[in-house]
């Protein structure tokens, strides 16, 4: 009931991308009950059945993946403080979006149940002329259990995935305390704090443990000095400066605060405004740039590149496309998708790099901020532009028809793709409406933030577009010979 009332209380915008979600699902059963009329039509060929059902994968994997980005902008099962008083708090949240996105799929599994239906004749009486009919299994009765179990795939996907991705994190447990163990160079263990190439033969890197000690000494002795009986005006004009040549040799340690006074001061030292730094003293967590799976996706991308090229070589003109070209272009497209936020992150690195203005830094570092919420979804529609152009260069030479079928699944995956890229770019906006609003107090013209979001796109642009090119050049050279 609460997810429900969420649904019905939820804004335009949020309506209208569930019923994306809707729609994507009607699409994806469609495919799947002619994949079961064809089956049924033809008894005697089910391995050509079979790789119809397999090809139903790409859009059911589309749909699942729209789905969970709708549910992530979803600001009506978003974490709010104190609602874990009510009985709402993040595992409850998540179970209720999961909920919600299993009624928009589902009322998209109704609607290609009942389109299906109207094709087949079923609801008229009629049923429809054209190039699907050997897919309907006209004159057949349809098996309710093999009906149901594909109809509920979609909600059930679409569900798990959310709640898996929604799910409550405990966050990491800090760092446990003790001897400093040195990871560098193949040594035993992490250390406590990582530290990048060259911090360790830096100047005055390893001086931090002498300089703290050095402090520490001369404060000791200046407060032994000020409890001292003796007073300041008796005391002669060496120890004043012995206690001032120790105050200048402890210094103010950095990080600290640590203020050290003169031998000749008759008040104590004044309160440290923090601890003392010391060798084990791990610095605060950061978010790390998302680029450590770069070197995976181009690894994938290879690797799916030459399975499609081995498919190519052994395919036979004029048939379906077989498994291995579907599983060739399922590895591109998880190439791009891995190297998607690494490639983002470089290319808010390259809008900074030489003498930057205030326009290029502020664009590059909101790129490398988004660049876990944008780059994936962006790397994810290069891949499918790439495998439509290789698609249109396999049925543009000896290649089967491109029938109805087929360009009913192409527009599921790439307006699925479409509006997550465009739900992910919503996302990051709403991420950044506080640095929005900070800036626009300190007076920062509204212009300059819409130049700093053309500059963004443009960038985007110019560092993918050609990558789709050339990828989608490999990936086609196989299937046309």
């Amino acid at each position: 009931m609460l997810a429900l009332r969420l649904t019905r209380a939820a804004r335009l915008a949020v309506q209208l991308r569930r019923l994306l979600v809707a729609v994507a699902s009607a699409g994806t059963g469609f495919l799947l009950l002619c994949a079961l009329g064809h089956a049924l039509t033809h008894p005697d060929s089910p391995g050509s059945s079979a790789l119809r059902l397999a090809w139903c994968a790409a859009p059911l994997a589309a749909t699942v993946y729209l789905a969970v980005a709708v549910a992530r902008t979803d600001p009506g099962t978003r974490p709010r403080a104190g609602l874990s008083a009510i009985g709402l708090g993040p595992g409850r949240l998540m179970a209720v979006s999961a909920t919600t996105t299993a009624l928009s799929a589902a009322l998209g599994s109704v609607a290609a149940l009942f389109g299906f239906l109207y094709v087949r004749g079923d609801l008229t009486g009629t049923p429809v002329d054209g190039a699907v009919t050997e897919a309907l299994a006209l004159g057949q009765r349809l098996p309710a259990p093999a009906v149901v179990t594909l109809l509920t795939l979609v909600p059930a996907a679409a569900s798990a995935a959310v709640a898996l991705n929604l799910r409550p994190r405990d966050p990491r447990p800090a760092a446990a305390s003790g001897p400093r163990r040195y990871g560098r160079f193949g040594a035993y263990g992490w250390g406590a704090a990582r530290e990048t190439f060259g911090t360790y033969g830096r100047y005055g890197a390893r001086l931090a443990s002498a300089s703290a000690s050095a402090s520490a000494s001369a404060q000791l002795a200046d407060s032994r000095a000020a409890e001292s009986p003796v007073p300041a005006a008796a005391e002669p004009a060496g120890s004043r400066a012995a206690g001032a040549a120790r105050a200048g040799a402890g210094g103010t340690p950095s990080g600290g605060g640590t203020l050290l006074t003169q031998a000749s001061d008759a008040h104590p030292p004044a309160a440290t405004d923090g601890p003392l730094p010391t060798p084990d003293a791990a610095p605060d967590p950061t978010p790390r740039p998302h680029t450590a799976t770069l070197p995976w996706g181009i690894a994938v991308l290879t690797a799916g590149l030459a399975v499609e090229t081995y498919a190519g070589d052994t395919a036979t003109p004029g048939t379906t496309p077989s498994a291995a070209v579907l599983l060739g272009w399922s590895l591109t497209v998880l190439g791009l998708a891995l190297a998607g936020p690494g490639l983002t992150h470089l290319c808010g690195r390259l809008l900074q790099a030489v003498r930057p203005g205030a326009l290029r830094l502020l664009a590059g570092r909101v790129l490398m901020e988004e660049s876990h919420r944008i780059g994936r979804p962006l790397g994810v529609v290069c891949a499918v532009a790439c495998a439509a152009y290789a698609a249109t260069t396999l049925y543009d030479t000896d290649g089967p028809d491109f029938g109805p079928l087929s360009t009913l699944g192409a527009l599921v995956v790439a307006g699925c793709t479409v509006a997550t890229l465009l739900t992910a770019a919503v996302e990051a906006k709403h991420a950044r409406t506080d640095t929005t609003g900070a800036l626009l107090r300190l007076g920062a013209p509204p212009a300059t933030l819409r130049a700093a979001a053309a500059l963004r796109a443009g960038a985007l642009l110019a560092l993918f577009a050609p990558l789709t090119v050339i990828v989608a050049q490999l990936a086609s050279l196989p299937l046309a010979r």
